[in-house]
């Protein structure tokens, strides 16, 4: 009896920790993991600080290659259950002495405490945390390892980049929604065609609005076979002279973004109308990253990510927009159609599933699909 008691108490500890770190990490899942239910609320949270010390080992600009590949290996192995956490965390935190935020080398010093919020997780819930950041660690440094101002070869590579950073978290979420609702699960079918879309939609839109500053620090996202096309060198490119042609470009990868945000969409409304919490935390992110885009096309020489970020003004008019109209679908098209207004629209390549079966072939043993049998089709 007291071994359970001690071992409720480490796990509410655990969540607490967790619940106080969210908001100094990310404003944005602080603003929209809280429209959950709370044992929906809690692994989603962890999923999203799971993958939050992914990228912390990878954005550490002073690790070697070599070892952060050796760390993103160890991670696994920690969300598998393979390996022990406060290890990982004593040997890891102490080389995070660069460009990486005190916050941050705060939640990787506390692994343990989000492992073990992980550890009282169901089977299937802790078997899609371990596949996603598999997948993540995985696919991730591939692109980092040799990313530069040059951007990406092409729109198929950066989709590739896209999903080991974003989709496969859509497709985590699809996962664990479905495990919270049998309605949901009614509807994975649907929702698998949709997922990998709505986390490439958000991360593109991140991407367009971060341009300047990735270039900052020696990386692009962009492709640059459709910058060539228009003349353009996206390594040559001066925020002191941004040329009209760059802009043109911008709209076409604007409107490839606006296509899979219109995925999102329909993703959500798949989403029983009942169930509202989910669909807020779906529409907020939505909705932002709507704003973005017809930010970021209002002002096609905009010079950094300050200049396109939404407003709290804006923020607030989607949160309360989501608040009110989150059960009805026909208010939501319509919402959504207007804040499409002006913005171009660009077909999905034919190809785009295509690229995922490529990118699922490649994943690394173990990682197979959700069920095993599940083949890749989306969209």
């Amino acid at each position: 009896m007291i071994a359970r008691g001690s071992a409720s108490a480490a796990r509410r500890d655990a969540e607490a920790y967790q619940d106080r770190i969210l908001p100094a990490v990310s404003r944005t899942f602080a603003l929209t993991i809280p429209q959950l239910a709370p044992r929906l609320r809690t692994v989603i949270a962890n999923a999203y600080l799971l993958c939050r010390i992914a990228d912390t080992i990878e954005d550490e600009r002073s690790l070697p290659g070599d070892l952060k590949q050796a760390f993103h290996h160890r991670f696994t192995r920690v969300v598998g259950s393979g390996e022990d956490p406060t290890t990982f965390a004593r040997e890891l935190a102490p080389l995070l002495n660069g460009n990486t935020l005190a916050a941050e080398r705060d939640l990787v010093l506390h692994t343990p405490d989000i492992i073990e919020v992980s550890g009282g997780f169901n089977t299937t819930q802790r078997e899609s945390l371990a596949r996603c950041i598999g997948i993540m660690c995985a696919g991730m440094p591939r692109f980092e390892r040799k990313a530069s101002t040059a951007g990406l070869a092409d729109v198929r590579e950066m989709d590739r980049y896209c999903y080991y950073v974003a989709g496969i978290v859509g497709q985590t979420l699809t996962d664990l929604f479905c495990d919270y609702s049998p309605r949901i699960a009614e509807q994975r079918g649907a929702m698998s065609a949709l997922d990998v879309s709505f986390g490439q939609g958000l991360q593109m839109t991140n991407i367009l609005k971060d341009f300047w500053e990735d270039r900052e620090r020696g990386v692009c996202w962009l492709p640059r076979d459709l910058f060539a096309r228009a003349g353009l060198k996206l390594a040559d490119l001066d925020r002191g002279n941004v040329p009209v042609a760059f802009g043109n470009v911008y709209a076409q990868l604007i409107g490839i973004t606006h296509s899979h945000l219109r995925n999102a969409l329909d993703y959500t409304l798949l989403i029983p109308e009942k169930e509202v919490g989910i669909r807020r935390f779906c529409l907020i992110a939505l909705g932002l990253a709507m704003r973005t885009l017809a930010s970021i096309r209002a002002r096609p020489g905009f010079t950094s990510g300050a200049e396109v970020k939404v407003s709290r003004q804006v923020v607030k008019k989607v949160v309360i927009v989501t608040h009110l109209f989150a059960g009805y679908n026909r208010a939501l098209r319509g919402w959504f159609a207007r804040m499409s207004k002006g913005l171009p629209l660009q077909p999905l390549a034919d190809d785009w599933s295509g690229m995922l079966h490529e990118t699922h072939s490649a994943w690394p043993a173990g990682s197979e699909a959700r069920g095993g049998a599940r083949a890749i089709n989306f969209n």
